[in-house]
């Protein structure tokens, strides 16, 4: 799975207009027009696809929750947090 966030070079938490601003610069390094390497049009494409999914508020969101449930952010405490809430279901199903 590709991290959009890593591609922009971005937090995962950043706003729309880092996104955008993000976005816009890695079109100008990468754009196959003006960059010349044998790699810039593919990494031009995964810069688009990453705006394309950050800049939607229900890609973005739906992103997000993958990514999470991949352990990208913090995996140690991704997996507390996955571990906690399965035990509270356990031990409430048990009340």
């Amino acid at each position: 799975m590709t991290d959009h966030y890593a591609v922009l070079g971005i937090a995962s938490d950043a706003n729309l207009a880092e996104i955008k601003k993000a976005f816009r610069q890695k079109a100008a390094l990468y754009h196959p027009d003006r960059n010349r390497q044998a790699n810039a049009a593919d990494l031009f494409r995964q810069a688009q696809e990453a705006y394309d999914v950050l800049l939607d508020e229900e890609k973005r969101r739906a992103y997000d929750e993958n990514r999470k449930r991949n352990l990208l952010d913090d995996p140690l405490l991704d997996a507390q947090q996955i571990w906690k809430a399965y035990i509270d279901g356990v031990l409430s199903s048990i009340d």
